[in-house]
């Protein structure tokens, strides 16, 4: 039987090898101290990121049609 260990497949065809060296390439970069705080912000804007694309608004600040044409003078 060919390759009997098993072989762990990451996303993007990513493997364990070349995570490892990116998180290296990151710690190098950015320090290990500043890590959590861009992890924290990375997940924040993916978080918004759904949102957004949910189509969900926390506030709709639309103006209806009445509205518009209320504020307006007549002449």
């Amino acid at each position: 039987m060919e390759g009997s260990g098993h072989r762990i497949v990451a996303m993007f065809g990513i493997g364990t090898t070349e995570l490892f060296i990116i998180l290296g390439i990151l710690v190098v970069l950015f320090g290990a101290r500043r890590l959590p705080e861009l992890g924290a912000g990375v997940g924040k804007a993916i978080r918004n990121f759904k949102a957004g694309i949910s189509g969900k608004d926390e506030v709709d600040v639309t103006p209806k049609k009445d509205e518009v044409t209320e504020g307006k003078p007549r002449g």
